[in-house]
């Protein structure tokens, strides 16, 4: 499993890196990323017996990043009617349906699905157009990661104290606190892409840190609900794509809305 684990990892840096670097190979990234992580998430639901509108999901859901990245919008905050029509449209599809029981979870869980992968990553995109969108991307990568890097390295050789294990048993306390220590670390490594004060810049870390590791906590317990181990099998030894992503999506609207709002990058 290591061998894998290492080989996906370089993989996967590589496909970072490209994507710092070149502005097409980013875009392009982001999409399959987003359609994958959507097809693992309705896939996982159909394992559970769900009947769940996963094309649709997936056509709708990969609307929200083309728009952010061609910056189409037919209105200001445009995001808002999308969600609704959405919704109108999964109402009326209903209309079809032989029978009404599970129409509200089938509603439900397709939109879920839409917002939790799609719109939350999406802001990623959000963050690169922002003044100094480069290095701010950048910076969000490096806290998330690295506080993903540091959980496992820390929890793998030292965790004893199980986290919350009806979630995810092998996630521990000790993984918890070195994972938030990397992500400070990160931060300030990032300082000068942040161009904060270093006391300002650990404490961007501390809370990424900490919302970073909800995300993966959070795509866990929805794991353990499907009863599945991993979401994919897309990245050998690390899982599938909403594996790889479920840290971000949690930081990536957070530091979006601070970076914006706050601080008015």
């Amino acid at each position: 499993m290591l061998p894998k684990r290492i080989i996906s990892s370089i993989i996967l840096i590589g496909i970072i890196i490209a994507s710092i670097f070149l502005e097409w190979v980013f875009r392009i990234t982001v999409l399959l990323f987003t359609i994958g992580g959507l097809y693992e998430f309705f896939t996982m639901l159909e394992k559970k017996g769900i009947r769940i509108y996963k094309y649709f999901g997936i056509g709708i859901g990969i609307i929200i990043p083309l728009s952010i990245l061609f910056r189409f919008e037919l209105t200001r905050k445009w995001e808002l009617l999308f969600i609704a029509l959405t919704l109108l449209f999964l109402i009326v599809m209903q209309f079809r349906r032989r029978e009404s029981s599970g129409v509200i979870v089938d509603i439900s869980t397709t939109l879920f699905g839409i917002l939790y992968v799609s719109w939350l990553f999406s802001f990623l995109i959000k963050v690169r157009h922002l003044k100094d969108g480069l290095g701010l991307f950048v910076a969000v990568l490096l806290i998330t990661k690295l506080g993903d890097i540091g959980a496992y390295l820390i929890g793998t050789r030292f965790g004893k104290t199980p986290l919350i294990p009806r979630i995810s048993p092998k996630k521990s306390v000790e993984g918890g606190i070195g994972g938030l220590v990397f992500s400070v670390l990160g931060a300030l490594v990032s300082q000068p892409f942040l161009n904060l004060p270093y006391l300002h810049a650990a404490a961007v870390g501390v809370v990424l840190g900490v919302l970073g590791q909800l995300g993966d906590l959070s795509e866990s317990l929805l794991k353990r609900d499907c009863q599945v181990k991993d979401s994919g099998v897309i990245l050998p030894g690390l899982g599938g794509v909403l594996d790889s992503i479920d840290s971000l999506l949690f930081n990536a609207p957070v530091f979006y809305f601070y970076m914006n709002t706050v601080l008015n990058k």
